[in-house]
């Protein structure tokens, strides 16, 4: 959207392709991409910006989490301890959620509940770590990450069929 004066400082479409940290390279591929296999994935984003969407932006990350409930939703599948022993042995991240990482720039992280009647309410629980300090939420909240401080692992559950939504920003000109 540029054909007016400010236009080129819109962003209405998800840009694809965004370049993205080791840590998270295996989702590149599937920003964006709406269903899969026919099923709408967990965490789906809505618009992301930095100054490769946006000439002098910086990053900003939006997404829903949809509830397991919601229709085109891949069923969880309930695994084994064995199963799950399994999975670790050959992706040891993967139940870590989100790795630790630091960014040179300050970042706010914010989720929020989708329940209309009570907005405060997060209708799941996020784990979030700032360097060894372990957070517990199951209300909708805002966290101010001051720059260069290791944050994550983060995890995320859900608890009724009410999503929620998540807004990532820091003024880094791109996530990496």
């Amino acid at each position: 959207m540029a054909k007016t004066k400010y236009g080129k400082y819109i962003c209405t479409e998800l840009t694809k392709d965004i370049p993205l940290p080791a840590y998270r390279e295996w989702e590149r591929d599937m920003i964006g991409e709406g269903l899969v296999d026919g099923y709408r994935r967990g965490m789906e984003h809505v618009v992301w910006t930095d100054t490769k969407v946006v000439p002098v932006a910086f990053y900003s990350e939006i997404v829903w989490l949809w509830s397991p409930s919601m229709p085109n939703q891949r069923q969880r599948p309930r695994l084994t301890e064995a199963e799950i022993k399994k999975m670790m042995e050959k992706n040891p991240q993967a139940a870590q959620g989100m790795p630790p990482h630091a960014h040179p720039f300050p970042e706010l992280l914010s989720f929020f509940g989708l329940d209309m009647e009570h907005p405060e309410e997060l209708n799941g629980v996020v784990e979030f770590w700032m360097e060894d300090e372990k957070y517990v939420f199951d209300k909708s909240f805002c966290v101010y990450i001051p720059p260069n401080v290791t944050h994550c692992p983060l995890k995320v559950q859900h608890k009724t069929d009410k999503g929620f939504f998540h807004y990532t920003i820091g003024p880094g000109e791109m996530y990496i």
